[in-house]
């Protein structure tokens, strides 16, 4: 009997055959990703991406030779390796929030000309990361890029902490409530009335007269997670936000927002020390 010779498979089959294999490897990834608290066994994660537990087990034997994930040697779970988040920061070295967000300050400015603020967290307080000037002399909590106020106060430090997960919003406002009572007017009825009123709008808008004749809007960038990590607020004399004028400043706002959102990296060091980020921009 004549063995049979197997068929030498085309270089479009083996190309295929390596694109499906990536595709396989990514979806083991971002199930590992779902279950990183925990990490995953073979089994469960042969399931979540309908592959055969001897397909996931050599794929994840192949990312652990790469050092992608590794394997916890008394549970047997998988996990993602810490070189991932490597990687994935580096990824991202390239444009941090300030680099990321300065178009959309400048194309803001141009098209509502006013002051647009870039604000970020960093702990219980809002820092100005970048702001454009419009043509009319304004007043800011913030002042001049580096100034920083309580989380709470002024719109766009209002749009980051009302969009704080439940737990991380309490511990703010028990730590930030002794700070904001000294402009006079917050007590904790109306700090939380105004948290709720911000994360039923989407925006903080409203005109508190801590700054005669000013006005301002602002609303959060989230990231992947939902989290509010900044705001982009815009900062004008009281006049030029009419109620007819703000659902229109606050669609522009909202546009740009939702676009820089899912292209923030989160290991941006800028997302931790913001004031290490400060260096000058061109067109300040």
């Amino acid at each position: 009997m004549i063995p049979a010779v197997a068929r030498k498979r085309t270089p479009a089959e083996l190309e295929s055959g390596a694109a499906s294999s990536v595709s396989r490897a990514i979806a083991l990834v971002r199930a590992l990703a779902d279950a990183q608290l925990e990490g995953g066994r073979v089994t469960h994660l042969a399931k979540a991406t309908g592959q055969t537990q001897a397909t996931t087990h050599r794929l994840l034997q192949t990312l652990a030779a790469e050092k992608v994930v590794v394997q916890d040697a008394q549970t047997k779970r998988y996990r993602l390796a810490m070189d991932f988040f490597t990687l994935a920061a580096r990824a991202g070295d390239s444009m941090g929030l300030r680099a990321l967000c300065r178009p959309a300050l400048l194309r803001l400015c141009a098209s509502l000309g006013d002051t647009i603020f870039l604000l970020v967290r960093s702990g219980f307080d809002a820092v100005c990361l970048d702001r454009t000037e419009g043509p009319f002399p304004i007043r800011s909590f913030t002042g001049d890029i580096g100034g920083r106020i309580a989380l709470g106060v002024g719109q766009g430090g209002m749009a980051i902490l009302a969009m704080l997960p439940e737990s991380e919003r309490e511990e703010v406002i028990r730590f930030n409530l002794p700070r904001v009572r000294e402009y006079g007017v917050f007590d904790e009825v109306y700090l939380r009335t105004e948290i709720e009123r911000v994360r039923q709008l989407g925006y903080a808008g409203r005109n508190t007269g801590l700054l005669e004749g000013m006005a301002g809007v602002a609303v959060p960038i989230l990231d992947h997670t939902g989290r509010a990590i900044a705001a982009l607020s815009v900062g004008t004399i009281a006049s030029r936000l009419s109620e007819d004028r703000l659902p229109a400043v606050v669609d522009l706002l909202r546009r740009e927002a939702a676009a820089i959102g899912p292209r923030v990296n989160p290991f941006d060091p800028t997302l931790r020390r913001p004031a290490q980020s400060l260096s000058p921009l061109s067109g300040s």
